[in-house]
């Protein structure tokens, strides 16, 4: 992972020892240690650009082969839905591939999309009986969504799952200062609203 320009965060989700919270990281999503690593795909499950081209290259040819199965049983994923492979050469046990909603201007469901995406990533990492799952800045590359949105309905999405979960870490891996700060804004701006713990550390 690239070496970050600012302090990690972690946000606490309930109390501290309760295990559940969100931790803020700058680099390389494709070297972070989790049990799952989110992709933010497309809906045909396809190898792309940016975190999903990424993502693909470094677990090979074996994630995009059962994405290709996954697509035949079942069709195109839509925006906001969630499915699970293997990992391939990743540390990772599983990708989650997400599919995130393309900017249209906020008013054609994005947000419930993105939501949904986050929301469904956290319910199949449960299911699998994972404790810690990492994501990218879903949507907003090449889709287009606003960081700043984006940061927003992602934070606020994932601290709510988070807790109907028992003892799960959620990371935010993003790749850029940009995103580093608009998420770190968003931690603690929701910290400050519900009483949430939030921690900074130089890594």
């Amino acid at each position: 992972m690239a070496a970050p320009t600012s302090p990690a965060m972690r946000l606490w989700i309930g109390k501290a020892n309760a295990g559940n919270s969100i931790i803020l990281l700058q680099g390389d999503i494709t070297h972070e240690k989790a049990d799952a690593i989110v992709n933010a795909a497309n809906s045909e499950l396809l190898p792309g650009g940016g975190v999903c081209g990424a993502i693909h290259r470094a677990g090979g040819p074996g994630i995009a082969e059962e994405c290709r199965r996954l697509r035949e049983e079942r069709g195109p994923v839509p925006p906001g839905g969630a499915v699970a492979t293997g990992a391939g050469n990743l540390s990772a046990k599983y990708v989650i591939h997400a599919v995130g909603p393309m900017w249209a201007g906020g008013n054609s469901g994005e947000p419930e999309a993105l939501t949904s995406c986050y929301r469904e990533s956290i319910r199949i990492a449960a299911e699998l009986k994972l404790k810690s799952i990492a994501f990218p800045a879903i949507s907003t590359g090449i889709f287009g969504y606003p960081l700043r949105d984006a940061a927003e309905v992602a934070v606020d999405a994932v601290a709510d799952a988070l807790a109907a979960t028992d003892g799960m870490v959620a990371k935010f891996v993003v790749f850029d200062q940009k995103a580093f700060d608009a998420f770190s804004n968003v931690l603690n701006m929701l910290a400050g609203s519900r009483q949430y713990t939030l921690d900074r550390w130089q890594i």
